[in-house]
């Protein structure tokens, strides 16, 4: 029995069989580097954005090259995941025209697309709606924490404000909507992770991601740890925390990933997160021991 809602189990039952997920690069930016270029964006985002590498291919080729790979060999149905910083941050035009040349296979079911809450709006919305009669459609939204003081600590760039209307107009479309969290951010207590987990129960959110911070190269945290200005979290924190956001979190959100993966060459620190098993097994030991559930904690 599963301890927790797992996204590969939930695409089963959604879709009948086994569903993957093909990370495309549509060569987007993020407008948080661009209006704030001085910053440089989020501290803790590289150059290459939440992607592990960038891919400088058109997006059609980058799907078929996926499709012919042994990954193509591994599922019969597939999501298209437009993965590497804003992917709403065009025209509507061009956000069409990039949506468009990914769906080039009929084994693709599903599109998602990861954004910024401050790059949804009504328009935006209305041509993602557009997709919805023939494909599964998906919207990721970068939250990390409902602190404020944090968010504007870590150059997010927008208040809790903008992602809540975000989700109001995605919720109104019936686009599904999943919630990127991180755990270990600077200056986090275990109240702020106690009120972001709160805030996502309150809002009509279907999926959540769950990261620890971690450094890497050419970021402005890994200057802040150069100079002892932040210290990286352990895994045991990190786990302590992960269970106590399973465990709280509405039972009905599907639980995307609960750790992220570092790129192995940019990685500064810590280094516990290159094993992603450590998480992994370590989560389902400590729950299975303690007998703990997806919301068994919630009370709302």
């Amino acid at each position: 029995m599963e301890r927790y809602r797992h996204l590969n189990t939930y695409l089963k039952e959604k879709f009948g069989e086994r569903t993957l997920k093909i990370p495309v690069d549509g060569g987007f930016t993020c407008p948080n580097r661009v209006t704030n270029a001085s910053k440089g964006g989020c501290i803790f985002c590289s150059s290459r954005g939440s992607g592990e590498h960038l891919k400088l291919k058109p997006i059609p080729e980058q799907v078929k090259e996926h499709l012919e790979s042994y990954r193509g060999k591994r599922a019969n149905k597939f999501i298209v995941y437009f993965q590497n910083f804003t992917n709403t941050y065009d025209s509507v035009c061009n956000l069409k025209k990039k949506y468009d040349s990914s769906l080039i296979d009929d084994r693709i079911v599903g599109i998602d697309i990861a954004t910024r809450p401050d790059c949804i709006n009504e328009e935006i919305v209305q041509l993602l709606k557009s997709y919805k009669s023939k494909y599964d459609v998906t919207v990721e939204l970068g939250l990390q924490t409902a602190n404020n003081k944090i968010g504007k600590l870590i150059n997010r760039g927008y208040d809790l404000e903008v992602f809540t209307n975000a989700v109001k107009l995605l919720n109104k479309e019936k686009i599904d909507v999943v919630v990127h969290m991180m755990i270990g951010l600077p200056n986090e207590t275990k109240n702020d992770i106690m009120e972001t987990v709160e805030y996502i129960n309150s809002l009509n959110i279907q999926g959540i991601k769950i990261h620890s911070t971690y450094i890497v190269k050419g970021t402005v945290l890994e200057k802040w740890y150069d100079e002892g200005k932040y210290k990286p979290i352990s895994l045991e924190y990190y786990l302590e925390n992960l269970i106590y956001v399973i465990t709280h979190l509405n039972k009905e959100i599907v639980v995307h990933r609960i750790t992220g993966d570092a790129p192995k060459d940019l990685l500064v620190a810590p280094e516990w997160n290159l094993h992603k098993k450590w998480v992994l097994n370590g989560v389902e030991k400590i729950m299975k021991e303690r007998n703990l559930y997806q919301g068994i904690e919630n009370i709302m």
